[in-house]
Parts: C-alpha cells; sequence; structure tokens
C-alpha cells in the first residue's frame, strides 16, 4: 500500500498495489434468490415507510443562512425542506452540503468574519450558487414504489428524497439511505434470507475501493473541506501518521461548527474539531474483507451509521462500505442496474 499526498489540498489518497479484482465487480452471481429483497420493495409502497410521527424541519427561503443551519443543529436533522412564499410551493432541500460549500468558497482567514454566512439569506445564496442552472427538487408521491425511492436516491446522487402529497403539494416525509434499509431490515424478516448475504465483502464487491479519499489527523478542517467540494465524498477517514484509521470526519461534523461558532477558523486541525464535538455522533466502525453482508448491514443498522470504513487487520483503509452500496447491492444489481447503467 502506498500513500499518495496531494499538495494543493492536502488530500491523502490510498493506491492499493494488490489485486483488488475480487472488490470491483459487481457482476457476482448472486443466486437465484438474489431478487427477493428487490421483489419485496417493488411491491411496498413508499407510504409504508413513514413513521406514525416524525420531525420535518421547513425553511423560508428568506431566513437567513446562519440562523437556518443553528436550527438545523439545534433540531438534530440534517437537511430541511425550502418553501418559497412568493411562488407558493417547495423549491427545493438546505442541506450541509451547503453549508460546506459556503464555507469553502467564502471562508477568507482564522477569525475574518464570514459576511455572506452572517447575512445572505437561502435566497441569495440559491441564486449564486445555482445562479442560472436551477433544478427542479426531485421528490416521489406515497403511493409510488420503494424500489422507484432507492433508484432516484441513487441515481441522482442525492442523500434525501420528499415524499409529497400529489393533491396538496405538501411534504410528508423525507426518505433517506438509513429509513430505507431499516425498513428493509425490519420488514424483509418476513422473506427467507437471500443466500448471498452470507458471503464477505470481499466475494461481493459491495463498496467503493478505489482512490480512496481520506484526511490526515493533522490537516486542517478547511482541507477537508476541499476534499468534500472537490471529490463529493460524505465522509473521509480519519488517519494518523502510519495510514491507520484513528476517526472519521464526515460532513454531519462539519455542520456542528455553526452551533458552536468556529466557522470562522477552519484552520484547526481534523483531530482537534473532532475533540470539540458536543456530542458523540459517529464513531469510527469498520469492517473487514472476511465479514458478510449480512454482519456489516446488522453493525449499521444497530450502530445507525451511514458507512462503515473497510479496513486490513493493520487498520489502514481499504474502501468505504456505505448505505447507498448496499441499497444498490441488495435492490438495484438484481435488477440489473448497475451504478454504470444508471
Amino acid at each position: 500500500m502506498e500513500l499518495e499526498v496531494s499538495q494543493s489540498t492536502k488530500e491523502l489518497s490510498f493506491s492499493i498495489s494488490h489485486d483488488l479484482s475480487p472488490y470491483v465487480s459487481f457482476s457476482v452471481d448472486l443466486g437465484e434468490d438474489a431478487g427477493l429483497y428487490m421483489e419485496f420493495m417493488m411491491k411496498s409502497p413508499c407510504y409504508d415507510a413513514i413513521p406514525t410521527s416524525c420531525k420535518l424541519v421547513v425553511f423560508d427561503t428568506t431566513l437567513q443562512i446562519k440562523k437556518a443551519f443553528i436550527a438545523l443543529v439545534a433540531n438534530g436533522v440534517r437537511a430541511a425542506a425550502l418553501w418559497d412564499s412568493k411562488k407558493n410551493c417547495f423549491v427545493g432541500m438546505l442541506t450541509i452540503t451547503d453549508f460546506i460549500n459556503i464555507l469553502h468558497r467564502y471562508y477568507k482567514a482564522p477569525m475574518v468574519q464570514i459576511y455572506e454566512l452572517e447575512e445572505h439569506k437561502i435566497e441569495t445564496w440559491r441564486e449564486v450558487y445555482l445562479q442560472s442552472s436551477f433544478k427542479p427538487l426531485i421528490y416521489i408521491s406515497p403511493g409510488d414504489s420503494l424500489f422507484h425511492a432507492v433508484y432516484s436516491l441513487i441515481k441522482n446522487k442525492i442523500h434525501r428524497l420528499p415524499v409529497m402529497d400529489p393533491v396538496s403539494g405538501n411534504i410528508l416525509h423525507i426518505l433517506t439511505h438509513k429509513r430505507l434499509l431499516k425498513f428493509l431490515r425490519l420488514f424483509g424478516d418476513t422473506l427467507p434470507r437471500p443466500h448471498f448475504l452470507h458471503r464477505t465483502i470481499k466475494e461481493l464487491g459491495i463498496g467503493t475501493f478505489r482512490n480512496i479519499a481520506v484526511v490526515q489527523d493533522t490537516s486542517s478542517v478547511y482541507n477537508a473541506l476541499e476534499i468534500f467540494v472537490d471529490r463529493r465524498v460524505s465522509a473521509l477517514p480519519v488517519v494518523n501518521d502510519y495510514g491507520q484509521v484513528v476517526g472519521l470526519y464526515s460532513r454531519f461534523d462539519v455542520i456542528h461548527l455553526a452551533a458552536q461558532k468556529l466557522y470562522n477558523n477552519l484552520d484547526i486541525s481534523v483531530g482537534a474539531a473532532l475533540r470539540l464535538r458536543s456530542v458523540c455522533i459517529e464513531g469510527v466502525l469498520m469492517c473487514f474483507p472476511h465479514e458478510s453482508l449480512e454482519l456489516i448491514i446488522d453493525r449499521i443498522v444497530r450502530e445507525q451509521v451511514h458507512r462503515l470504513v473497510l479496513v486490513d487487520e493493520e487498520h489502514r483503509p481499504l474502501g468505504i462500505v456505505s448505505l447507498s452500496d448496499i441499497l444498490q447491492a441488495l435492490v438495484l444489481t438484481p435488477a440489473g442496474l448497475d451504478r454504470d447503467s444508471l
């Protein structure tokens, strides 16, 4: 394993020298029962995955950006639907990605106030960032299948999918990869277990294994933001000087900069930022190539995390196994819909 450092962003990426062919192919024969979960999700409407009680946060686009992100932290949510009172309809989502892009775009130096974050309204940011490339809100109806929901999330490379009442235009819930896998894990138990669940990650090739983006614990938070923006990843394994995984810095960690008012000093190290987290969020959970898919799914659902870092015996990163990777393998791949074909 070789460690390569890009001087432009202090980004570290691992180049695996041994044969990756057991990991990167989705052409593995999953067996005759591979389509069980696919068929189950095709028959299940989105309405079935909506909890009886849940929190839905909605922001008017005239709200100040700073107040919006503080409200996200206060409510413990990662995104909010955006309501345009002039158009009288929902127009999009405000997510942690927006916060990262704002910080990356406007940060100047330590302790220099980011005026755009302090003063801009959501609608101003949308006009600046989206400019002429406004895209319609991607949503789904309660009666659409959960298979369609998985397909929409992965095809559009989004993490949140509003379920909208087609009559009233109201958003009933926001589906996520986590919610869909939890639903499948709970209600899929009524089905026979597909045999491929007992096969290993190495055999199935589920996950991302090439050019894994990581960050060193001594790198600055701003360097981590650069990697988030450039590589469009949702989390970065944090490694020490020996290349061993010692933490995980995710997009959700960035939002806590707003609550702790640390966004005016992005030169602090990633390691220091992790230690300053006000709550224990998502620890670094790992998995190994020899572990079964079933074991990995159980761990992700039990720990309520979005990903596991695939490591070798010395805890050096080999890849990332995310909720998206698992749903792709369980639901879309049996339908002949590999990522490259979406």
